[in-house]
């Protein structure tokens, strides 16, 4: 007897699938408004991405404005300031994910550690209360908490722990490590509910197993804890990576200063100052948006490949 055609099998396949479509209809449908909703607000605006290869008027339009091909991005490596802002992100945003990355994890770990679950839900909520907390308000706490004149201060001075009254806001060597610190206490509550949401996941007879060969808490937490979130950190890890060309505007805007402003721009703040503040350079404010997306893209594909290559975990 003759073997089948190759391709017999798909007309099969692909009627079991739209039999299987079919009967999860419902679920398709509920699904729409939610495509809708990324068509309109996330694929939608990329349209605008356009303006980085036109001399873009706005009375001209898009389509009607003069093409210039890469010429806005030749002049954003050819910027004399590039550098000095390139750093400033790349080193805020490291500092901010290297906070991120370990300081939830900490966090989540000690907590699951209490035993007592009223001080482990109150120690929970007020973690993560800052996070809904709007970074205006935030900045204004801080500055006043830290200024010359601010509780801080005073109780530096009360103490006899310094002589005079310390300028935090307008030392730029401590720039990076005070928004580090201001945004970590903002989000380090919040993040870390990703964390307990794993630890949720962990089968508690590996715990069991780990006290019958004579672990210990701490080694519990090494050899069983420790490796059960590892697909989670490894996911958030590749997820922040993409942000490493994309420093906080808030941080930056609301807490920088004319001292501090060799250490505080960003691109986010170039950005906006060139396009809206002092500028209307609308085709050269996208063009740094678009590199901007593009090589936080190649950073996520990259540190995925890493972590295939190092891990047995990956995004895809």
């Amino acid at each position: 007897m003759s073997a089948p055609p190759k391709n017999a099998a798909a007309p099969g396949k692909t009627g079991r699938l739209l039999r299987k479509a079919y009967s999860q209809r419902v679920l398709f449908l509920m699904v729409i408004p939610c495509i809708i909703l990324v068509a309109i607000f996330y694929c939608g605006p990329m349209y605008g991405w356009l303006m980085a290869f036109v001399n873009y008027k706005p009375k001209l339009g898009v389509f009607g404005s003069e093409f210039v091909g890469l010429k806005y991005f030749r002049q954003f490596f050819n910027d004399p300031a590039i550098g000095r802002i390139l750093r400033n992100t790349v080193a805020m945003s490291g500092m901010n994910i290297i906070a991120h990355s370990i300081l939830p994890l900490l966090l989540a770990l000690m907590i699951n550690e209490v035993g007592n679950k009223y001080f482990k839900s109150a120690v929970q909520t007020l973690t993560y209360l800052p996070h809904f907390i709007s970074f205006v308000v935030v900045s204004n706490i801080f500055l006043e908490l830290m200024g010359t004149e601010g509780p801080l201060n005073q109780a530096l001075l009360n103490m006899n722990m310094t002589e005079a009254a310390i300028k935090f806001w307008q030392e730029p060597s401590w720039f990076w490590l005070l928004v580090t610190i201001i945004r970590a206490w903002k989000e380090v509550g919040w993040d870390a509910i990703l964390y307990l949401s794993a630890l949720a996941a962990i089968d508690t007879t590996q715990y069991e197993a780990a006290a019958i060969d004579g672990c210990g808490r701490f080694r519990r937490i090494w050899y069983v804890t420790i490796p059960g979130l590892m697909p989670t950190v490894v996911t958030l890890w590749v997820l922040n990576m993409s942000g490493i060309f994309a420093a906080s505007f808030d941080a930056s805007y609301m807490l920088g200063n004319a001292i501090t402003s060799d250490v505080a721009e960003v691109i986010e703040t170039y950005v906006y100052d060139i396009a809206l503040a002092n500028g209307s350079q609308y085709s050269y404010s996208t063009a740094i948006s678009l590199l901007q997306t593009v090589i936080g893209f190649i950073m996520v594909w990259l540190t995925n490949k890493l972590s295939q290559k190092t891990t047995e975990y990956s995004l895809w």
